[in-house]
């Protein structure tokens, strides 16, 4: 029988799940289960969760048939429990280092009470950690001269704690001897707290913060959401005082938890965030109701209505009418702001046009990436939808033929994005086109994260340090959907840009030629880089360096060139944020010297993929370009001389020197020796790589199946319900590559 037996109920908590989960399987304390409940969790918790119990196996997994909610999901867990205390987890929650071994020592420490209470931390997007101060147990346990185990008859301060189930140990024996558990429904632990709180005879402190209670911005608190389902709040209230009605010992705590009562419905009713603003004088009216219901023989009568106007949900309510009143001149004088313009403001005013799309990539740039195969799939699809791409002044020569681009701030691009049913950008649209109510943002992402992104840069001043983080926070709120090209992504993604959009696992609709290629494509792009038959193409493509003030070229291309000999073509692609560079070129491996020597520099080709299909092998080190590349099952070759400074200074989510299945794509070298020998040799495509290579394109390129911008248009802007079943990854076939063309 372990000590502890840990339940964890899930439910769309894929971003932080294996955060927490961690959290307890590194615990120095391991005499424990952990029971975790998957709730019909409808994104990727099932896996994660499946990774970790074969990882360990104190792990269990229990897979309810259909979704429960909270409380009757912590239930399924406890009914299994065989831990001598049960510790409840919210999965998004993580518990501190040593915390187990704390409470383990404090329970043996006074006799194994039935209930032991510790403290919590509320833990922010920015990076604090806010332990509670008024009413915690660490506060109560501080205080001289209190007994270390006592009734909660005799320390009524206790009732002021934060009603959750999460904050305590339960001497398991104590809850089945009482037969407790959760009811079903929104406000679950206060039918739960109350009565356990007022029965538990022997009842300890820690001061300690063992949990770390996470603040989730949006989407993560079912009750900081404006529903119907609040009123669930009267029934679980109801439950509270039938406990009291069975057990005529308690009927002392009637007053205060009357009193209670009425103060948490007022918060409720007044929250913005809850109970909806037409339904609020029905709320109030059961609220009424409630009082009147449970209030004890002879007490006064504690008016909801006074509660609403002079109590905290009244001073609520008053400064959310002050709050409107004074953005309503804030918003008078931004409408004179010169930047938004008379004619934008007209446009803004006009119905929205569900048939108009802007598109944009990399800040203003010719189009590219997802976005434009987006656009591409949607004018076959749904012809009568008119597409417009905003491209910077200097770029629209280079726009391809066919699109209609629009500069930013020009009078038609201010009429595009006031009046767009539908954003789709790679990067974030500038502030200065605000989305309005009814438009759909898709944010496609430009690749899978091997560097950290998002909030994660806020440890990394290098590459974060001139990041506006809440400024950040404000362009991604505009966001309804978030494109992932894997699970991996999407994990990072939910964690770094938390937000409320909902992620579509689609796969990258850049990759989709990747898979409809054919061997004249191949021969095309070959062709068009001059790239003659027989010659073995290697593009080299690094990413940017956050650390360095300017470009410098980790390779002499044309001494790579040279040693390679005339068999070889290096194809130089640099990363695009150097392209407006002075001088560009001339001295990044792209001089006469390179030329001469057999590099052809490619930073400013269009695109990326077509050079992909050109190139028998890639040499990157951190760009995302690999993952994309996967799809090709081509070799590719990691070449990162600068591995260690680059880790500490911008941050990574893969090892891609451990040589672990899924984490190294092939080949993996430090230096310009290793990487010209290994090039040389013919090791580059020998068949120990092969093995690596199929554990990444297994792990990266799962929803990458030829279809994903097909995915996209038929879901989002077509509305049709079921997006396209995946191709298996057996039957793909990916673009020949070179050296299988006749």
């Amino acid at each position: 029988m372990p000590r502890f037996s840990i339940v964890v109920p899930v439910f769309q908590v894929q971003a932080y799940l294996g955060e927490c989960l961690d959290s307890v399987l590194a615990q120095s304390f391991r005499d424990f289960e952990l029971i975790c409940v998957n709730d019909c969790s409808p994104d990727g918790s099932a896996e994660i969760l499946a990774a970790h119990r074969r990882a360990d196996d104190r792990v269990r997994v229990l897979e309810l048939a259909e979704n429960v909610g909270l409380g009757r999901a912590r239930n399924a867990g406890l009914d299994v429990a065989t831990g001598d205390y049960v510790i409840f987890l919210d999965s998004d929650d993580t518990l501190t280092e040593g915390s187990l071994s704390a409470i383990a020592d404090r329970l043996d420490a006074t006799g194994d009470p039935e209930l032991l209470v510790y403290d919590y931390a509320r833990t922010y997007w920015d990076g604090r950690e806010v332990r509670s101060q008024d009413g915690t147990a660490g506060a109560l346990a501080a205080r001289d001269g209190l007994p270390e185990v006592f009734a909660v008859a005799e320390r009524e301060d206790l009732l002021g704690l934060l009603m959750v189930a999460w904050n305590k140990a339960y001497r398991r024996d104590f809850l089945e001897k009482h037969r407790f558990r959760f009811p079903a429904g929104y406000y679950e632990d206060t039918p739960w707290t109350y009565p356990v709180m007022l029965t538990a005879e022997t009842v300890t402190l820690l001061d300690r913060v063992v949990v770390r209670y996470r603040q989730r911005r949006q989407g993560g608190n079912i009750l900081a959401t404006v529903s119907r389902r609040h009123f669930e709040v009267f029934a679980q209230y109801d439950l509270v005082f039938a406990h009291l009605d069975r057990h005529p010992e308690l009927e002392r705590w009637r007053p205060l938890l009357h009193r209670r009562m009425v103060d948490h419905l007022n918060t409720i009713g007044g929250h913005p965030d809850r109970v909806p603003a037409a339904l609020r004088g029905e709320f109030f009216q059961q609220a009424r109701e409630a009082e009147r219901r449970h209030r004890p023989a002879g007490a006064p009568d504690l008016s909801v209505a006074a509660g609403w106007r002079s109590g905290p949900v009244g001073r609520l309510a008053r400064s959310a009418r002050q709050t409107v009143r004074e953005a309503r001149p804030v918003v008078r004088r931004a409408a004179a702001v010169p930047v938004l313009g008379g004619y934008q403001r007209v446009q803004r005013t006009l119905p929205l046009d569900h048939r108009l799309a802007v598109f944009s990539s990399y800040w203003g740039r010719v189009p590219s990436c997802n976005p434009a195969a987006i656009d591409a799939k949607l004018r076959e699809l749904a012809p009568d939808f008119r597409t417009v791409w905003v491209v910077e002044a200097q770029r629209r020569q280079d726009v391809p033929p066919g699109l209609t681009a629009v500069a930013p701030g020009s009078r038609a691009y201010r009429e595009a994005v006031s009046r767009a049913g539908f954003f789709v950008n790679n990067v974030n649209f500038p502030d200065g086109a605000p989305k309005r109510p009814g438009t759909v943002h898709l944010q496609t992402h430009h690749g899978t994260p091997v560097k950290k992104m998002g909030l994660d840069l806020q440890d990394y001043p290098a590459a974060g340090g001139e990041i506006k983080f809440p400024d950040l926070l404000e362009r991604i709120d505009r966001w309804d959907y978030s494109l992932s090209s894997n699970h991996f992504s999407t994990l990072i993604w939910e964690r770094v840009y938390p937000s409320g959009y909902r992620t579509l696992e689609y796969g990258y609709p850049r990759n989709d030629v990747f898979l409809t290629a054919g061997a004249e494509e191949v021969r095309a792009a070959r062709a068009e880089l001059g790239i003659a038959p027989g010659r073995t193409a290697v593009l080299y493509a690094p990413t940017l360096r956050d650390y360095r003030s300017s470009y410098r070229p980790a390779l002499d291309l044309a001494r790579l060139a040279r040693a390679l000999g005339p068999s070889f073509v290096v194809l130089n692609r640099s990363h695009y944020l150097y392209d407006d560079l002075a001088g560009f070129g001339e001295g990044f491996g792209a001089g006469a010297e390179a030329a001469a020597a057999g590099v052809v520099d490619v930073s400013r080709h269009p695109s990326v993929e077509r050079l992909a299909l050109a190139a028998d092998a890639l040499v990157t080190d951190y760009s995302s370009l690999m993952f994309d590349y996967a799809n090709l099952d081509r070799p590719i070759i990691v070449f990162a001389d600068d591995w260690d400074v680059y880790r500490e200074t911008r941050g990574v989510y893969l090892d891609l020197f451990s040589g672990r299945p899924g984490e190294t794509p092939g080949a993996a070298v430090r230096t310009e020796g290793e990487l010209t020998e290994l090039l040389r040799s013919g090791g580059w495509r020998s068949a120990e790589y092969d093995g690596p290579r199929a554990a990444f394109r297994e792990r990266f390129c799962g929803f990458d199946d030829g279809r994903a911008a097909e995915r996209v248009v038929r879901s989002l802007f077509l509305g049709e319900p079921e997006p396209l079943p995946f191709l298996p990854m057996a039957d793909r076939r990916p673009a020949p590559r070179p050296d299988q063309l006749a």
